[in-house]
């Protein structure tokens, strides 16, 4: 068992427990619980495979379950009623905990109803997806979408602690596996230049969910992430490159339906082009381009944005972004491989070029 910590000053640091069958002991769990009330925020697939182990790790507790239905299409304002409706229907008090039990989708969630419910009370999180452990558990970002934007609507809310069981990998679909290597990658780029290359060397080992790769891949992932948060928790500045890939990723998604490309597969296009809008500023070669589209190759990851997406299409979702600034779109882009920055220095017409460049 690995623990890696997130430093948010002497009170308010939390720790990211990474081992093998966690789920079912109550020590990751029942020290962070102040009240003697939990409310559990699964899915419909997550439920029936992993419920009844944290259920047992509660013994004690008043315990209740929402199940809410699986896909991001349902990351809405109008699901997050029946976390609500079951809180108070079973009159949870600000001492209540809320344990979100699933991928993205539900901890990000669960961490909204959190950060709302009562004016705040605290939750944990377990992810069950590669995505999730390495990205969405971490860093107290929650939130819901509208149909005009992906996480417009949100908070900012840290949990009290993160338990990833990297045994639940075993029941991940291939396709979500895939999915969570985006953000790996991800690191790499922006970061980790070493840990890039290292990804290069083990990929294959993480397709074949080879353990003691995987459990250093969500180690050094969920390091790269604690540092940035650490050193700029709401955003205000170096956080932003976090979000490499995720502006073209999320107009992607926008424009083809929540659910219809996984977020993970909108990011890795989104990277390719985000990289290739670095080349044509004259910072990454096209080499790198080129030895990054291999690697989410090897991901089974996609490398093109949809067929039918036009530049333009892109550009108009794009304006509608959190990351538009007084008029002026902020992407990140790499100076080079491990090193990322935020700029709004891409001309229209250059982002046009670079989206019509992976349809060459």
């Amino acid at each position: 068992m690995k623990t890696v910590t997130v430093e948010l000053g002497e009170q308010r640091r939390y720790p990211i427990y990474i081992g093998e069958n966690l789920l079912g002991d109550p020590q990751w769990l029942t020290p962070f619980i102040r009240g003697k009330q939990v409310c559990i925020v699964t899915n419909t697939t997550v439920a029936p495979l992993y419920l009844s182990q944290v259920e047992d790790a509660l013994a004690g507790y008043q315990v209740d379950v929402v199940v809410l239905p699986d896909g991001e299409q349902y990351k809405t304002t109008a699901t997050i009623e029946e976390i609500y409706n079951c809180l108070l229907e079973k009159r949870h008090n600000r001492t209540t905990t809320i344990i979100a039990l699933g991928g993205g989708v539900v901890g990000d969630m669960a961490g909204f109803a959190a950060a709302t419910y009562q004016r705040g009370v605290d939750f944990i999180q377990i992810p069950t997806t590669l995505l999730s452990q390495v990205d969405s558990s971490v860093g107290g970002k929650t939130g819901v979408n509208h149909r005009l934007g992906k996480n417009m609507i949100g908070a900012f809310h840290q949990p009290n602690c993160v338990v990833i069981d990297t045994s639940v990998l075993d029941s991940l679909p291939q396709r979500e596996l895939s999915a969570g290597l985006a953000e790996v990658i991800k690191y790499g780029l922006i970061s980790d230049r070493e840990f890039y290359d290292w990804l290069n060397d083990n990929l294959a080992a993480l397709m074949e969910r080879e353990p003691r790769v995987l459990s250093e891949a969500i180690e050094r992932s969920c390091q790269n992430k604690a540092k940035v948060v650490a050193a700029d928790e709401r955003e205000g500045g170096v956080r932003a490159i976090l979000n490499l890939g995720h502006t073209f990723g999320h107009a992607i998604e926008a424009a083809k339906g929540y659910g219809n490309w996984l977020h993970g597969e909108a990011v890795a296009a989104g990277m390719v082009l985000a990289a290739e809008l670095s080349h044509i500023m004259g910072w990454l070669s096209s080499r790198d381009v080129d030895h990054l589209c291999e690697l989410l190759k090897q991901a089974h990851l996609p490398t093109s944005p949809p067929i039918d997406m036009s530049p333009e299409q892109f550009l108009d979702i794009m304006s509608l972004d959190k990351k538009v600034i007084d008029g002026g779109l902020r992407l990140v882009l790499l100076e080079s491989i491990g090193q990322a920055l935020v700029t709004d220095k891409a001309t229209p017409e250059q982002i046009r070029q670079a989206i019509l460049a992976e349809f060459q």
